[in-house]
């Protein structure tokens, strides 16, 4: 009788391990096929800024929302632009991580409202939009770690080439997590940028099995297992095969990397690795605790962003063209969109 008590306690406890092991990878697999939103809860008058609310299509035809932020009164000119791309799950303004369904876990508040002020009091107009399946932009697939949302940079771009107000050829853009892969897979593929950030981005594999260790410790092989077989059978495509550093080979512009040190979700050797592969790359590592302080690291050294782009955007629209992009990079951005 003892025995099979015994039995029935192992039993219910296998079943219980086995039911979180479930929740789990289904919460981590919803986070990249239908993820929870982010809401914008302000507007840049909070600021003090002008904008104007805008709507563009990416490259394949999804429709996208967001601000455009003129520059200040140029008589005449064309204002340089810097377009921000958020992170993962955000929305054009950052996040509130205050929702235990829409954030990831372990998420602090990033807010992008007093950033695109300091771009303005620059001289530059901000572009800051929704991407795919992110704030009040549409549900578009699943996430891609920046590959198809590469898609939405580029028509980011078609849009500002149909503004009179925009010097085309003093374009920046400032990518954050998923945005700094989604930079460096549009600017594998465009002339059109002329420098970029990307803070903190990560190779889709390396961040799932990062941010599994560092919340479920030595049962993430199982969640991570678990998740990414159900973001296949939702139509993903194998994390190993979005490779930002391919990508990055082909990146003709001046390209700065800003990764803290202190990151357990991602690593400071992907970035190295995306780094070594651009032709025209610098990089940052600030000391940090968490993920999140390297985003804050940047919000918080303004100067940083704004002497770089002061630097690399202020050169005529006229000048020499930068190296050729390699074919073995395009091969991996310019995947058919029949595959997507």
């Amino acid at each position: 009788m003892a025995a099979l008590m015994s039995s029935t306690v192992v039993l219910n406890v296998l079943l219980v391990v086995v039911g979180l092991l479930l929740v789990a990878a289904v919460f981590s697999a919803r986070l990249i096929i239908m993820p929870g939103r982010a809401h914008v809860w302000s507007t840049p008058k909070s600021v003090g800024l002008d904008y104007e609310d805008i709507t563009f299509e990416a490259q394949d035809g999804v429709k996208l929302v967001g601000w455009f932020i003129p520059a200040a009164e140029r008589h005449g000119e064309r204002a340089p632009v810097v377009i921000s791309v958020h992170g993962w799950p955000w929305c054009r303004m950052g996040t509130q991580a205050n929702s235990l369904l829409n954030d990831l876990p372990g998420s602090r508040p990033v807010h992008l409202l007093p950033f695109f002020k300091q771009l303005h009091d620059e001289g530059y107009s901000v572009l800051a939009a929704d991407h795919r399946n992110f704030g009040d932009s549409p549900h578009a697939g699943v996430i891609t770690g920046g590959w198809l949302e590469s898609y939405d940079l580029l028509g980011a771009l078609d849009f500002l080439e149909n503004r009179a107000d925009v010097d085309m050829g003093r374009v920046g853009v400032v990518g954050f997590s998923q945005g700094g892969t989604t930079l460096i897979f549009a600017g594998a593929q465009t002339d059109r940028i002329k420098a970029g950030i990307a803070v903190q981005p990560t190779s889709a594999n390396v961040f799932a099995v990062h941010y599994a260790r560092a919340l479920a410790g030595p049962l993430a092989p199982i969640i991570t297992s678990l998740s990414q077989l159900f973001y296949s059978l939702a139509g993903g495509p194998s994390l190993s095969s979005i490779q930002p550093a391919l990508a990055a080979a082909g990146v003709r512009f001046p390209l700065l990397f800003v990764q803290g040190t202190g990151d357990r979700w991602g690593t400071v050797a992907d970035v190295e690795h995306m780094a070594s592969m651009a032709p025209l790359s610098t990089a940052i590592y600030p000391e940090t605790s968490h993920r999140f302080e390297g985003y804050t690291w940047v919000l918080d050294n303004p100067d940083v962003t704004m002497k770089f782009f002061r630097t690399h955007l202020a050169a005529p629209a006229s000048a020499p063209p930068l190296p050729t992009s390699p074919a073995t990079a395009l091969a991996l951005v310019n995947l058919s969109r029949e595959s997507a």
